[in-house]
């Protein structure tokens, strides 16, 4: 059953590739040893199409800010297993115990499964969110719906300034995060934050904003849930209540924005 709804996935990702295409890029959206609640998400995460958004090329060292579980990084390990350029954040001490279950049980899977995925190297956050680190010149920097939780912490200024000190000049930044109505008030609990507060957010750290797409748009997402943005999947927060309705939304409306260090 698994077999049938990975191939049901990867038929309607061959048909969404267009005509200029990454073959390796392909083949690494295509690895039949991601998980299949990955797979079954590429719907609504868009990654062939978001990370040539961000011009990535298997040659370049790439480093992935907080990956969470590792959604991204079964792609981006695959992706750049020949160069070994594939990089992400850890905290050498982790500030609650989510995250240090969250970075134990990503090292495990990523360990054990080296060789369906390739090797992913690691850089640390310090305690006040700062990436103190001797690996510098990234030529691309990605980080998927994070920036409102160091938006909420008040670290955000230490991450965008430390990301740009490791980056090589001319290197890329790319940003998906969830997007939060221009008429709203900044209210990072929710977990969206308004487009044009963040790219002059990020411009105030040193990056130059270069372009922006709507890959990752989502219209049916109304943004005003008491539980805010994880009220809908995958989190589906309320469980069972009114599950049917946020399924139908889908996932959360976010912005691609794509910044430079000049």
């Amino acid at each position: 059953m698994q077999i049938m709804i990975k191939l049901i996935f990867f038929v309607i990702l061959l048909t969404s590739f267009e005509s200029y295409s990454d073959e390796l890029l392909k083949n690494a959206i295509l690895n039949q040893n991601r998980k299949i609640e990955n797979i079954k998400r590429d719907n609504f995460r868009n990654p062939y199409e978001t990370l040539t958004f961000f011009e990535i090329n298997n040659k370049m060292k790439v480093l992935e800010v907080s990956p969470g579980n590792g959604w991204y990084s079964e792609v981006l390990s695959f992706y750049l297993k020949n160069s070994k350029g594939y990089y992400v954040t850890k905290y050498k001490k982790p500030p609650i115990k989510i995250i240090e279950k969250n970075q134990i049980e990503f090292d495990n899977y990523f360990n054990k499964n080296i060789e369906k995925f390739g090797e992913v190297k690691s850089i640390y956050f310090n305690e006040k969110n700062f990436l103190d680190s001797e690996v510098k010149d990234f030529d691309l920097v990605l980080t998927f719906r994070n920036t409102h939780n160091w938006l909420g912490s008040k670290t955000a200024d230490n991450v965008y300034k430390s990301i740009y000190q490791i980056m090589k000049k001319g290197g890329i930044l790319g940003i998906v995060q969830h997007r939060a109505n221009e008429n709203s008030k900044n209210d990072f609990k929710n977990g969206y934050v308004k487009q044009s507060f963040l790219i002059k957010f990020i411009e105030k750290q040193g990056f130059k904003f270069i372009n922006k797409s709507e890959i990752n748009a989502n219209t049916k997402d109304t943004k005003d849930y008491e539980k805010g943005v994880w009220t809908l999947p995958p989190r589906l927060i309320l469980g069972d209540k009114q599950k049917d309705k946020f399924l139908q939304i889908g996932e959360s409306d976010r912005m691609t924005l794509k910044f430079i260090k000049p």
